[in-house]
């Protein structure tokens, strides 16, 4: 089969699995079946079920993968649109965002300790809260293994989302600032994604923050470290 053909079948069954996805999350409307939880979990199994490697997969994997710098521009629009807001705010949003960083890399820091974790493998836990691009190049600064802080990225961001709704409504959090800045420093693109879906100043709030979270976690990390 050639690689033209496999990059089709790449391509199509990842739209039609975050299609799949969709329609269960508002079938059942719960954040546990967000439709990039959904789509992840099809993906997985039907490469794991069909002995299909990660690298075959990507042959067509990469030019949704290309498509994500332009998506992260397109977040530009929603800033502007809220700039006057978001530059009342934004003490509170620093402050937020210098917080959620310090506590996601010490949290982190802690818990391998606890289970007993050293070295490489504690490295590569560190930056779990920030962006992908960020937290594999902080990872390999620091001697940890970028590929599973990449891994551990997606894990923070799903379980991030996921959980989120159910800790704004256990703390009363009502704010789309206060909701935005927790999305956006604690789950990332995939936590700013959430935030979207409850409106443009969340999402745009969201976005801020997962830019300032990288940028403190990454001096933050080797300070601490």
């Amino acid at each position: 089969m050639s690689e033209f053909v496999i990059a089709m079948f790449a391509i199509v069954g990842t739209i039609i699995s975050y299609i799949i996805g969709r329609f269960v999350y508002r079938r059942f409307y719960t954040p546990f079946l967000l439709p990039i939880t959904v789509a992840t979990i099809i993906i997985v199994v039907v490469l794991l079920v069909g002995n299909v490697s990660y690298d075959t997969y990507m042959l067509g994997g990469k030019w949704i993968h290309s498509f994500l710098g332009p998506a992260v521009v397109a977040l530009a629009y929603p800033l502007y649109q809220h700039r006057d807001l978001l530059r009342r705010y934004a003490v509170p949003i620093l402050f937020g965002n210098f917080v959620g960083a310090f506590v996601g890399i010490v949290s982190g820091l802690l818990l391998a300790k606890l289970a007993d974790i050293e070295g490489r493998l504690l490295y590569s836990l560190l930056p779990k809260s920030v962006t992908t691009p960020v937290a594999m190049e902080i990872s390999e600064a620091i001697g940890g293994i970028s590929s599973l802080s990449a891994v551990l990225v997606i894990i923070a961001g799903l379980t991030g989302a996921m959980l989120g709704p159910f800790m704004f409504r256990i703390f009363r959090i009502r704010s789309e600032i206060g909701r935005g800045t927790s999305f956006g420093a604690a789950s990332h693109a995939i936590g700013t994604a959430a935030a979207f879906e409850n409106g443009q100043l969340e999402g745009s709030v969201s976005t801020i923050s997962m830019i300032l979270s990288a940028v403190f976690t990454s001096l933050l990390t080797p300070l601490i470290l």
